[in-house]
């Protein structure tokens, strides 16, 4: 279910929210995690709005919904411009800092989040943060089925970098970093 071009203005913040997480539903639809159990996409984009909304206790509705909807430019064949045109220019802006630019190969995407994740939004860099925590605690518990032991660590080792660049933006989501980083894979 799709929204459409007047429910941009929504009638309160939990709207806003069940709204991003019902077009970011139908834009991962037919996508499935890389873990054994190939588990539904939409999982990951709600586990971010967990990380932040239950353990990092913030409220912000803008910023959840733009957590929810973190992949789907990268992801999906959703524009930025569709989600300004469903969720306003503030949720849009976000999305955009936090997508990577997939026509760049995909080390240098890498290299592009480490080096300009200190130049972006508090809400950008709490996103960051979600996000790899998020990425860290399935790595740890339920990793791509095709992935060694060496490609896990030098994920959680490239997560950390990432990090460094928003330290000092969230203590509480910084612990729940450090906390899953602690389940890094050693053999």
């Amino acid at each position: 279910m799709l929204l459409n071009e007047n429910e941009k203005s929504v009638s309160s913040p939990v709207a806003l929210v069940v709204q991003a997480a019902l077009f970011a539903a139908e834009r991962h639809r037919d996508q499935r995690r890389k873990n054994v159990d190939a588990t539904p996409y939409i999982n990951h984009p709600l586990a971010l709005a967990s990380v932040l909304s239950i353990e990092a206790q913030i409220d912000d509705p803008a910023l959840i919904a733009a957590a929810l909807l973190h992949d789907t430019v990268e992801d999906t064949q959703t524009t930025i411009d569709e989600i300004e045109d469903h969720f306003g220019s503030k949720i849009a802006g976000i999305v955009a800092e936090v997508t990577d630019d997939k026509s760049l190969e995909k080390e240098e995407r890498k290299r592009k989040q480490v080096e300009t994740v200190s130049k972006k939004s508090t809400a950008a860099k709490l996103i960051k943060l979600a996000d790899k925590t998020s990425n860290l605690r399935d790595i740890a518990s339920s990793p791509p089925a095709d992935w060694p032991l060496e490609r896990r660590q030098a994920y959680f080792d490239w997560a950390v970098e990432v990090i460094d660049g928003c330290r000092g933006t969230h203590p509480m989501l910084e612990e729940l970093f450090d906390a899953a980083f602690q389940a890094r894979p050693q053999s």
